[in-house]
């Protein structure tokens, strides 16, 4: 079932149904995942998982999505809000606001071409973080921002996608009973991005 959200194309749920309400007074899409999902191809070579539902829309050309993340406590590791290009089990990709097993709560990117290249980037200090992706040509690009103004670059990366993929929200939870992703200041455009590192 599609669920229209304003500003953005029609969403539905790929590779699998999820659980998600939007709140028109807020502007909040709330994603809950189940216990235990995730999307991982584990580059060690053990058990992929793509039980984590994303909810978004097919690409079309050159775009930028962006949103303010926050996760509700407590939680437990690995747990994530993300923005997320899903193509197919061996190439997909997301932006995570997750907390590490230290207790940290931080920027992580994957980017999966058969196998999962996973990355550490930004420690947060508070409860929340904008993250954005933008497709540039053949080229993909994440960034975070404590603000919603600066944007600090985070990784570009190549991803043959095919025909079909979905971009858009994730929420995960590897290891714990639920997890619960808030999505606001949600922004979708149809534009290119100019200097991937500028601040902009």
């Amino acid at each position: 079932m599609a669920l229209h959200l304003p500003g953005l194309p029609a969403l539905s749920w790929a590779p699998l149904e999820g659980d998600a309400l939007y709140d028109d007074a807020t502007g909040t899409l709330v994603l809950t995942a189940a216990a235990g999902v995730d999307w991982s191809n584990d580059p060690t070579g053990g058990p992929q998982q793509h039980r984590a539902a994303a909810l978004g829309f097919e690409p079309s050309g050159d775009l930028t999505l962006s949103a303010r993340v926050r996760v509700d406590g407590p939680r437990s590791t690995f747990d994530a809000g993300a923005l997320c290009v899903w193509g197919d089990q061996d190439h997909w990709a997301k932006l995570c606001f997750e907390r590490s097993p230290q207790g940290d709560v931080m920027v992580v990117s994957v980017v999966t071409d058969g196998f999962s290249d996973d990355c550490n980037s930004t420690l947060v200090a508070g409860d929340e973080v904008y993250l954005r992706l933008s497709r540039v040509g053949e080229a993909w690009a994440f960034h975070s921002s404590l603000d919603g103004i600066t944007w600090d670059f985070v990784r570009v990366f190549r991803l043959a996608v095919p025909a079909g993929a979905t971009v858009g929200f994730l929420s995960q939870a590897p290891m714990g009973e639920t997890c619960v992703s808030r999505f606001d200041q949600i922004t979708w455009r149809e534009e290119t991005l100019g200097d991937l590192r500028d601040g902009r």
